[in-house]
């Protein structure tokens, strides 16, 4: 592929991503609102831009084989840990952005437990066996993340066990 098209595919992938997350928010927002009307034109448009980027993510030869795929998000989460919120975290501080600090600190809590469960899905896979099917229950305040039955409150916001959502 061309350079610059990959660029622009690229692009296209993150824009079309945001897209995908922001219309949902706003679903979310115009159904708190009861706006139904609005809300299922939200979602509605939230797929099709989930749509849009797979195909360009496709495109870019960016879906492997699933143990492929599984190295790619260990990889992916472990930058996220590393690197990129702790410098982000760094930046708040300095600039005194608690709102900004907070939601960095609770993406890091989780983004550590998804590198532990894709790295727990690679080794299975590499035994030819399939992730051991564990609840797994998230914060649908802080994403907090984790296996096993829900706690009573989330360890990293505080908000009750009604908020975990399972999956």
């Amino acid at each position: 592929m061309k350079k610059m098209t990959e660029e622009n595919l690229k692009n296209a992938f993150a824009g079309e991503s945001q897209a995908h997350i922001k219309y949902l928010a706003f679903a979310d927002k115009a159904q708190q609102e009861n706006w139904p009307n609005a809300a299922r034109i939200f979602r509605a448009n939230s797929y099709a831009e989930q749509v849009h980027a797979t195909n360009h993510l496709r495109t870019l030869d960016g879906v492997g084989k699933t143990p492929d795929n599984l190295i790619a998000a260990v990889d992916g989460e472990n930058f996220e840990v590393t690197e990129m919120y702790p410098a982000y975290i760094k930046i708040a501080q300095e600039q005194g952005e608690k709102g900004a600090e907070r939601t960095t600190q609770w993406a890091i809590a989780a983004e550590k437990v998804h590198a532990g469960l894709y790295q727990k899905a690679k080794e299975a896979l590499a035994k030819g066996q399939d992730a051991e099917a564990t609840p797994i229950h998230v914060c649908s305040n802080c994403g907090f993340t984790m296996e096993g039955s829900a706690p009573d409150k989330c360890p990293v916001c505080g908000v009750p066990k009604e908020k975990f959502i399972k999956f």
